[in-house]
């Protein structure tokens, strides 16, 4: 599908990617000097909500999240100044509890760009009045304004609980993977890296563990091996007390496992190396891994065996079977590569994954890097025509067509989210180049309707593409998305699917509490929606599910987004309104289930504050987390429940060791809160309570309370609405006018929807309006816009069409062939089917629906067949038409064409294929010193050569995506001589009949005639023609010296002629074949008479082939006249050369009513054999036949031989 998956945001945005198991990476790109050194991580470590080019991708299931290693925490190797540093977090989706933050670089900050102004060390910041104060405290200004408006900061320093660890010898080491097992679980393991970027390998490794939540670490080197170096840290999702360790593949290739959370573990060899890992969503010790020769293997016990599952697997195209919709939960479905490169879709037993027991859920084959497998959906990928088609499968039903409306025309598409049985996707259509319009679909994922045009995409520092849209958590069917409108770019807001959308109200008041004055449509708030692979830069926005009134993100308020000008932001009312709460980007992290947020600031300065808000970001305290400033690296937050517990990584200085500060906020709470800590708070969008069909009223503690929530109250209570329009989407084919009436577009027809229906059933007649998804609405107008059963009406067939499966108009001799047959409407129930494929064969159907898989068929022969398809009902009838070519593998051409010529006399050349029998081909032609070739759709041509000297004739043969060719050489001359070359019976049995061979017995063949006569090379040509018996030609030739003053006239081309057949008669020309092995050439016939006439009429000729005829007739009287019956063996001597069928003739005795008779022909210097002879055993009075071969008009010269004696 294109280019499948999601960019700006997952479903719940960054939550998504950073919630779930508490895992942390980090990376320092940048660290080695221009652009990134951070080591790629394996397939499957990135999001799988980030598109990479080329490819159908998704986000995948939610099990598949944490089959990904630990995302790496990075560190700079080198101080360099402030700004300068980037640092960057890479999450797997569903793994970090909380965010971090990092210095972010390549921006100027709004204290650096004021004109006098400076930092002035640890923590400086501008005070929301733009003064500069100690420690980045705002001014006591601030809390003098409208107390209601302006963002409270409080001016003492308090201090958090907090301890600090080393890790001491690790100071070189510039990457760290965490987990944290959190959920009770006091265990925290670390596994710290060196990388060297100049070798591009891990050269040292250490693995720490802590047992009491971070305050101290044990090194555990010695009991995974001191001399081991690891690689890569994995979690189990289901059971986090197992992990695994790999060992870095280039020392050697071996898992290490543990099932008590890292305390001890058990070393297995691997006769593969692992690239990534998946594990199964439900069972704990089910795995898929891998390796890097695309190999895919799966252990159900928990890596300590493995069994190949599948050869040339597309990376990160395998997934486990989703509970639900597979009844075999070890069901593995993959993309895998064909020998001749096509990739196919497959499905088997993670345990018996034969041949045998494949499936290919998917007739014919996919697009390359297609194939995703999300919840209750298959998607895939078919171009043809030049046009991509997308295909899904609901619940691992039949593959249907995705339907877009007809002129979206896509060129790529993204499944943004498949959440509550609905596919949610960003379509890029003809016409559009860097935005993308979002689609959602019905229950089946077939029919998409427009939701929201032209949102703005970007692509990723890989190349991926990101599309501006966020999902927000704890609130289905709400989304941000950022929509490029004449140019400008601007965030808005969706409370029901993308069924209505509408702008960000911006703040009444700014950070200082000074009124705004921004009047919707001309300005409003704007928020970047990027989700990266550094979470630190700007673009970060954060929800929870479990604080779903809460959005935390960066933007700036004005007539469009922009990258400059950036403040943080907050909303505690599901984006109703919004407030203002810092001037510089921060990053925000939830603890206590959003009852307190944390705040760090970017910067490349050591820190060590932090802010805390207790109300939702209304006001915000200052705590101190550290005695000594710290560059902090990343924040991991403890999984989890109540998430109070939160580990700073960084170091004091670039080149210290890693310094772990453990942050306890358990302190800073009194007590836990009791129920009357908390207030109802009742979602709506700008007053409406109904979102999605229901009104929710949510417990949200109270912003004066301080105490600790710990476990997530979640919503109090929900009440259904009556259905109203606002419930109600467009159906397929219908678009929304100014009116709000949902009418039908120009291209589509109601009735269509019927086409699928037989008489006397029934069907869904479309009242152009569709309930949007997972909306809870009942009674009210439901009634009327839901879709009416209605009884299918008779109707003809109409719109016929047959095509092949893949939708190509060839096919393989031998081979099946796919054809589908497609009616746009008519009773399909009722309908009788007559295929006729052209061949002879013709089957008969009863309904379309026993041909929804296709009819196959196998084509024995080549050529161009006419498949023709009639289709009646009785209410009609209609009739479609393909051409199909049926064809078979070109594997071998021949050009065949005389080794010398004549100047100004036609040549002729063919080549000759095998197989013989391919279908439709084109012959593309070179010859001479032409520069344009010429092409037929025949294998022979004649032309002529003007000038003397040596020509280059090629062929090229071009048979569907196979071209073949052949070259050869055809020496032009006014006049030579030929003669023609026969060799000791001995020579055939080593003759292997290949143009090897003949060419090497040629160049061995020439040596000797030169050796025994002493005519220069110049003057010779052999050339050893095809079959047995061997034979050769010999060319006489004149010659010409590079200063063109000799050359070979008439009469000494006789005399080296004479000289030739003299040494051949005496028997000198030889030579030795292999040890002891003699071979003796003899002259078999000389062509004495020129082959172009020299004298000034043709007359010569003329009686020559008179006298020919002459011959041919008395031969036929005297066997008419005479009528008597000879008996002779019909074997003809060497010296005559016979056609190609009659060489494998058996010599036997034959009665003949007269000798047999051979008339050997030279045409244009070549022999051609002519022979009359009986075809069975002839009795007297009985008439005969004779076969014969044609000759071509021409100069000939004539050699009789009967019963084998010459005249």
């Amino acid at each position: 599908m294109g280019k499948v998956g999601a960019g700006g945001g997952s479903p719940a945005g960054l939550s998504a990617l950073l919630a779930g198991a508490g895992l942390l990476v980090l990376c320092v790109p940048g660290a080695c000097g221009g652009g990134s050194c951070c080591p790629q991580l394996p397939p499957g470590s990135a999001t799988r909500w980030a598109a990479t080019p080329g490819g159908f991708v998704g986000r995948g299931p939610r099990g598949r999240a944490a089959a990904t290693p630990l995302p790496l925490l990075g560190r700079p190797l080198f101080a360099v100044a402030p700004g300068d540093r980037a640092l960057s977090l890479e999450r797997a989706p569903g793994t970090a509890a909380s965010v971090a933050m990092a210095p972010r670089a390549g921006r100027r900050r709004r204290s650096e760009a004021e004109p006098g102004k400076a930092d002035r060390g640890e923590g400086a910041s501008r005070s929301p009045r733009g003064m500069l104060r100690d420690g980045g405290q705002p001014g006591p200004e601030t809390l003098e304004r409208d107390p209601d408006k302006a963002t409270r900061f409080r001016m003492e320093e308090l201090r958090l609980t907090s301890t600090t660890f080393a890790l001491t010898g690790d100071s070189a080491h510039n990457q760290a993977m965490v987990h944290w097992s959190g959920h009770n679980s006091s265990v925290i393991l670390i596994l710290t890296k060196l990388y060297d970027y100049n070798l591009g390998s891990i050269t040292e490794s250490s693995l720490w563990r802590s047992t009491d939540y971070g305050t101290t670490y044990e090194k555990l080197n010695d009991k995974v091996g001191l001399k081991t170096i690891l690689s890569y840290l994995y979690v189990c999702p289901t059971n986090k007390r197992k992990i695994m360790l790999l060992t870095d593949p280039e020392i050697e290739s071996s898992l290490l496992i543990s099932s008590d959370e890292g305390a001890t573990y058990q070393k297995y060899r691997l006769n593969f190396y692992i690239q990534s890992l998946l594990f199964h969503p439900k069972q704990e010790d089910w795995i898929l891994a891998y390796s890097q020769d695309q190999k895919l293997y799966s252990s159900a016990e928990f890596g300590r065996r493995w069994q190949l599952i599948q050869e040339g697997v597309v990376p990160n195209r395998f997934y486990w079977s989703v509970m639900g919709s597979n009844k075999e939960p070890d069901l593995v479905h993959l993309e895998a590569r064909t020998i001749d490169g096509h990739s196919q879709y497959l499905t088997c037993r993670m345990q018996n994954c034969t041949e045998a027991n494949r499936n290919k859920p998917f007739p014919g084959y996919i697009d390359p890097d297609s194939l995703i497998v999300q919840d209750d959906y298959v998607f895939v990928q078919l171009t043809s025509g030049g046009r991509p088609h997308y295909y899904v499968s609901y619940r691992r039903n039949a593959f249907a067509q995705m339907k877009l409306p007809k002129y979206a025309l896509p060129k790529d598409m993204h499944v943004i989210s498949t959440d509550e049985n609905q596919v949610f996707a960003a379509v890029q259509e003809w016409n559009q180049n860097d935005t993308y319009n979002l689609y959602i679909s019905d229950t089946r994922g077939v029919y998409f309707t427009l939701a929201l045009e032209n949102v703005q995409s970007s692509r990723g520092p890989e190349g991926n593409i990101m599309i501006d849209l966020y999902e927000v958590a704890g609130i289905k069917g709400m989304f941000l998305a950022n929509k490029k409108i004449d140019n400008q770019v601007k965030t808005f807001i969706t409370y029901n699917k993308g069924r209505d959308w509408r702008l960000l109200q911006a703040p009444d008041t700014d950070l200082r509490g000074d009124p705004v004055h921004c009047l919707l449509p001309y300005c409003s708030l704007h928020l970047h929606l990027k989700v990266s692979e550094n979470p630190y830069t700007s673009g970060i926005i954060a929800s929870r599910d479990t604080a779903p009134s809460i959005i935390v993100a960066s933007g700036n308020i004005g007539s469009e987004l922009s990258d400059s000008d950036i403040s943080m932001f907050v909303s505690s009312d599901a984006g109703n309104t919004w407030r203002q709460i810092f001037e510089e980007e921060h990053s925000v992290l939830y603890l206590d289930q959003g009852g307190v947020l944390v705040a760090m600031k970017h910067t490349s300065l050591p820190i060590r504050h932090l802010w805390l808000s207790f109300d939702e970001g209304r006001s915000w305290s200052k705590y101190s987390f550290t005695s000594i400033p710290l560059f902090v690296d990343g924040v991991l937050g403890e999984p989890g429940e109540e998430t109070l517990i939160m580990t700073v990584f960084g170091h004091f200085s670039h080149r210290s060791e890693w310094q772990l500060v453990k942050v306890d906020y358990k302190s800073i709470f009194d007590r836990r809160c009791a129920e009357e800590d908390y207030r109802p708070w009742q979602l709506h969008s700008q007053g409406e309570a109904c979102i999605m069909g229901a009104k929710r009223v949510y417990k949200k503690r109270k912003s004066e309370r301080k105490c600790m929530q710990g476990k997530y109250a979640g919503a109090m209570e929900s009440e259904p609405c009556v259905c109203t329009e606002a419930d109600f989407d467009c159906d397929y084919g219908y678009e929304r006018h100014s009116n709000g009436q949902c009418l039908p577009a120009f291209w589509f027809n109601p009735s269509s929807l019927s086409k699928d229906c037989s008489l006397g059933q029934s069907y869904l007649n479309s009242t152009g309006y569709r309930k949007v998804v997972s909306n809870n609405c009942t009674d009210g107008v439901r009634e009327q816009y839901t879709a009416k059963p209605q009884k299918c009406p008779g109707k003809a067939p109409r719109g016929l069409r047959i095509v092949t499966a893949d939708g190509k108009l060839t096919a393989e001799q031998g081979h099946n062939v796919t054809l589908m047959v497609q009616l746009e409407e008519g009773d399909v129930q009722r309908t009788l089917i007559q295929v006729d494929f052209g061949d002879g064969v013709a089957v008969s159907y009863v309904n379309l629906s026993s041909m929804e898989d296709g009819i196959k068929h196998v084509y024995h022969n080549v050529g161009i067949f006419r498949v023709t398809v009639q289709v009646d009902n009785g209410l009609g009838s209609d009739s479609a038409v393909l051409y199909l070519h049926v064809t078979c593998p070109l594997e071998h051409v021949h050009l065949s064409l005389p080794f010398v010529t004549t100047k100004n006399k036609e040549v002729n050349a063919t080549a000759v294929l095998w197989p013989s029998q391919v279908g439709t081909l084109t012959y593309v032609w070179w010859y001479g010193n032409n520069t344009e070739p010429l092409i037929t759709l025949e294998g022979s041509i004649s032309f002529k050569f003007t000038s003397e000297g040596m020509n280059t004739i090629t062929v090229q043969v071009s048979a569907g995506n196979a071209i073949l060719q052949d070259t050869k050489s055809i020496a032009v001359y006014e006049e030579f001589r030929s003669l023609r070359l026969s060799f000791s019976p001995n020579l055939d049995d080593y003759n292997p009949d290949i143009p090897e061979w003949r060419r090497d017995i040629s160049r061995v063949i020439k040596k000797s005639l030169v050796e025994a006569t002493g005519v220069p090379g110049e003057h010779i040509l052999v050339a050893v023609l095809p079959g047995l018996p061997t034979a050769a030609e010999l060319f006489v030739l004149p010659y010409q010296d590079p200063t063109g003053e000799s050359k070979r006239s008439a009469e000494d081309l006789e005399q080296i002629s004479e000289l030739l057949i003299h040494k051949l008669n005496q028997n000198s020309v030889h030579f030795e074949l292999k040890p002891g092995v003699q071979i003796l050439v003899h002259a078999a016939h000389l062509t004495a008479a020129p082959l172009v006439d020299l004298t000034p009429t043709h007359s010569g000729s003329a009686m020559l082939m008179l006298l020919s005829v002459v011959f041919v007739g008395l031969a036929v009287f005297v066997i008419y006249k005479f009528k008597r019956y000879v008996s002779f063996r019909p074997c003809l001597p060497s010296p005559v050369l016979l056609p190609d069928r009659f060489r494998s003739m058996k010599c036997r005795d034959v009665r003949l009513p007269c000798i047999a008779m051979m008339l050997s022909v030279n045409v244009l210097g070549r022999s051609r054999g002519l022979m009359f002879m009986p075809r069975c055993k002839m009795r007297k009075n009985e008439r005969w036949s004779v076969e014969s071969v044609p000759l071509k008009a021409g100069p000939i010269s004539l050699r009789l031989n009967s019963g084998g004696l010459a005249n």
